[in-house]
């Protein structure tokens, strides 16, 4: 299963940056800092050119912080980015963009034009609670839901800093495909388009390799699950999630983890790491290869069916 989400106020946004981007100074990116990689967007390079970035990797406090510094020095690689982790529950972090903001635009006389900021991000980020930050007042509107804020708008900021706020959107084709897992298991997708049970067994499987500590603390299991269904199951018993004939009920259960995932009850925790998603693209382009050549062969197979049909 593959998960992808696209709304039509995304494409127009997307198209609405792209028509701005040449009047922007410096791009404000976020990112989850859970998911560095699959909450980057793709098209922003391509939209970006050699703008200047920052890359905000938001709700650090979620996230496990040695994989975090990981991911910095990963960015910090990339010509032009800057990146710095944050979180909300610091607003001291936060109101530092401003300064950095204006240390990345050493020639820009800042006096005479104010700096032209562009935040950028995924739905659910936290794009819309950091611009309240910045502006020390409720300006955007902010929920814990994806897609929240629908259209651009701009608000000046200390600092001399003018900051234009954008829709979140995602993009067209989600992959590799466990970016989509990731994202829906963060709460960047709406809840609508997938099932708890798909996605959690996706999160069993990888927090039973790499934070089962964590997880059998939180649930309270003497026993390490041997795989992502077992969890699930004594995740059912230990919560009450089960069905008639003693059935435990997985939909719930994988809500249960998820909500405890996302709220961060199972620690700080990192879902991905630069190694792992560059293994996970090499995988995705074969696939898509072998995909594209089986296409190509049952074409020619059709075309030779056709004429010899036809002699």
């Amino acid at each position: 299963m593959s998960i992808n989400w696209f709304p039509g106020h995304m494409h127009k946004a997307r198209k609405e940056i792209a028509e701005v981007m040449p009047q922007v100074d410096i791009i404000i990116e976020m990112l989850d800092a859970r998911i560095p990689f699959s909450s980057e967007n793709p098209l922003v390079p391509q939209l970006r050119g050699n703008t200047p970035c920052i890359k905000v990797l938001n709700k650090a406090d979620l996230a496990d912080p040695v994989l975090t510094a990981v991911w910095v020095a990963h960015f910090e690689q990339q010509s032009g980015v800057r990146a710095i982790p944050i979180s909300q529950q610091h607003p001291e972090q936060i109101r530092a963009l401003l300064t950095l903001c204006n240390e990345m635009l050493p020639e820009r006389n800042l006096d005479i034009r104010p700096a032209r900021a562009m935040i950028m991000g995924i739905p659910n980020v936290g794009k819309s609670t950091l611009i309240n930050t910045l502006a020390g007042r409720t300006i955007a509107k902010t929920g814990n839901e994806a897609g929240v804020t629908k259209m651009q708008q701009r608000i000046r900021l200390d600092n001399n800093v003018i900051l234009t706020d954008t829709p979140g959107f995602l993009w067209p084709k989600l992959s590799p495909p466990t970016c989509g897992y990731r994202l829906a298991v963060t709460g960047a997708i709406k809840d609508t388009v997938f099932e708890y049970a798909d996605i959690a067994l996706f999160a069993a499987d990888y927090l039973l390799q790499v934070y089962p500590d964590a997880v059998m603390q939180r649930f309270d299991l003497t026993e390490q699950p041997e795989n992502d269904l077992a969890l699930l199951d004594a995740i059912g018993i230990r919560r009450g999630c089960m069905r008639k004939g003693g059935i435990v009920d997985l939909e719930k259960a994988g809500t249960i983890l998820i909500t405890e995932l996302r709220a961060g009850n199972l620690g700080p925790l990192t879902l991905e790491t630069p190694d792992m998603v560059s293994q996970e693209q090499i995988d995705a382009k074969a696939a898509e290869a072998t995909k594209a050549q089986d296409k190509a062969e049952r074409e020619a197979e059709r075309k030779r069916k056709t004429q010899r049909k036809y002699r």
